[in-house]
């Protein structure tokens, strides 16, 4: 099967297990959501959405954010993964945004990362979610999946990304992120999978590196 063959079978199955793609972290603005993916970084999404409320309730914004000790923001988020950096990267970024954007996110790559704490990942998922703007945030749930369908040789996640942004539509790369993201939380997890059961794995997937995952 030819590679966009299989994309479109992929995209197919995806749209019919998942046609909704709420954003899995909770917030109220840009802002919030630009905070909300820097923590989620080695921290399930469900642990981020169990700390912001009382973050976002003393800091709603980046001025507040930018006047709020690091401490402070440090007793509250102590439960994430990374917690001390991403304190200070939450803060540094705060008065960032203050200094040089009037406190508004900023709308393009560049200049997202800039800030403390914003890699590529994080800032492409800003750009989809909060400006509409297609990008293909690749973590590495989309990683795993790539590989095992076939999709991608790629070693890193940016060779990675250039993959599927190479066989995917550029329309479909915002709601495919989060639907690749559902489905390998929901049946294609990276321990303990039989590929050979998987909606997508048991016929997207060599059988090659069907006898790998075996073993």
């Amino acid at each position: 099967m030819k590679r966009s063959e299989k994309a479109t079978r992929i995209m197919e199955i995806l749209e019919e297990l998942h046609p909704e793609t709420p954003i899995p972290l909770d917030h109220e603005n840009d802002f919030q959501l630009l905070i909300a993916v820097l923590m989620s970084a080695q921290t399930t999404d469900n642990k981020v959405n169990q700390v912001t409320p009382a973050l976002f309730a003393i800091a709603p914004d980046a001025e507040s954010m930018a006047n709020t000790k690091v401490e402070t923001i440090l007793g509250i988020i102590r439960e994430v993964g990374l917690a001390p950096t991403k304190s200070r990267n939450i803060n540094t970024l705060s008065k960032m945004l203050v200094a040089k954007h009037a406190g508004v996110v900023p709308q393009t790559f560049a200049e997202l990362e800039e800030l403390p704490g914003v890699g590529h990942k994080t800032a492409s998922v800003v750009m989809a979610q909060a400006f509409s703007v297609p990008a293909f945030a690749v973590d590495t749930h989309i990683h795993r999946l790539a590989a095992r369908w076939g999709l991608s040789k790629a070693k890193n996640v940016e060779q990675t990304e250039r993959d599927l942004k190479h066989v995917f539509p550029r329309e479909k790369w915002i709601k495919l992120h989060l639907q690749m993201i559902f489905f390998a939380r929901a049946s294609c997890p990276a321990r303990g999978h039989d590929l050979n059961l998987c909606p997508i794995c048991s016929w997207a997937a060599s059988a090659k590196r069907k006898k790998e995952e075996m073993n």
